[in-house]
Order: structure tokens, then sequence, then C-alpha cells
């Protein structure tokens, strides 16, 4: 089973990452927040990876951070939870809001949530919210220092204006900030992030 992989990226897209190591391709299916912080194409990069054994294939998927693969296991943990649905999940809210969103049981909030219901959500809240903890002391620190940031702030707001989803917004404004550097100009930023958002 692969645990991870460190490897140069040949082709990324919204839906998965290829990783070239010793000689090898892999592809990996990736969430967003994953795709929004990805280095550069022939950049090197390291993922965690979780290996799906199906009886018609093995499918590999990949994340950035620990936090984004330990909330994956949990989710695909839940009774009707696949590992593509799992995926959208993470792509469709940043890990901190989605711990923060089960410890309290936010029903709304995970409704809002591409391909979760209310049945869905209540399942999810009733299987998780006492599992998810660790996992919140663990992602909340270096996601809120972000989110906390004034130029983060105001730039994925612009960014959520323009009709971009919150996750997407804040993944972006933070790697274009992270490439621009903190005394970047705001709009500066802003036409970064836009560029990173439309990189398919």
């Amino acid at each position: 089973m692969i645990a991870s992989i460190r490897g140069r990226i040949t082709h990324k897209s919204t839906e998965s990452v290829i990783v070239e190591a010793n000689g090898l391709g892999y592809e990996l299916f990736i969430p967003l927040s994953t795709f929004y912080m990805l280095p550069g194409h022939g950049e090197d990069v390291n993922l965690r990876v979780y290996t799906h054994v199906r009886e018609d294939a093995i499918q590999l998927y990949g994340f950035l951070t620990q936090e984004e693969k330990d909330v994956f296991l949990l989710l695909i943990g839940v009774s009707g939870v696949g590992p593509k649905l799992a995926r959208n999940i993470l792509s469709g809210v940043a890990v901190v809001d989605l711990v923060q969103a089960l410890g309290t049981s936010d029903k709304a909030k995970l409704n809002s949530i591409p391909g979760i219901g209310a049945k869905s959500a209540e399942r999810l809240i009733l299987e998780l919210k006492d599992k998810i903890g660790s996992i919140a002391l663990k992602a909340a620190a270096p996601m809120e220092a972000a989110s906390n940031d004034p130029l983060t702030v105001d730039v994925a707001s612009a960014l959520e204006n323009l009709g971009y989803k919150s996750a997407q917004a804040e993944e972006a404004a933070r790697k274009a900030i992270k490439a621009l550097g903190s005394e970047a100009a705001f709009e500066t930023v802003l036409k970064e992030s836009l560029k990173l958002l439309s990189k398919k």
C-alpha cells in the first residue's frame, strides 16, 4: 500500500495530478484544497496517499496535508460515503470549516456542500462529531492564522463576490500570497489568485 509519494508534477487538473517518481507516473485524485496549493508543472511535490482497492481498479488519492488525509479517512468510514464523495466534500469546504461544522452540529453548513443532503448531514454529525476533536486541534492553528490575515481575507472576499466558493477563494488567495509575498499589493494578489483559479 502506498502511503506517500514524492516526485515531479507532470500534469495537474482540478480532478487529479500525475506525479513522476523513479521513472513511473502515478495519477492521484485530489480535492480542490490540494489542487490550489500544488506547486507548478515540473516542480517537486510530496503528497500523502490513500490507496483505494476495488475489484476492477486501484485508485490513489493524494493530499498535501496530513489533516486533509485524516479527515478523508474519517469521511470514508461513514456509511454511504465513498472516496469520490469524500473528495467532493473536501473540495466544497475548507478542512477547518468542515471540522467546525461537524463539531458544532451545523447542518446548514454541511447541507451547503455539493452532494450532501439533510440525511447525509445528520449521519456525518452522528458518526463523526465525537471523532473530529483531535483533527480540529491540528487543523485550526495554521488555517485560522491564514484566515485572519487581512490581505487573505480581502482577496478571498473579492473572489467570493466574483462567484467562487469560500474554500476555493481562500486557498487561491493563500497560494498567491505565498508566491508573491505578504507585502504584495491587493490588486497584484487578486490577479494572481484569478490566474490560479483559471488553471485547469
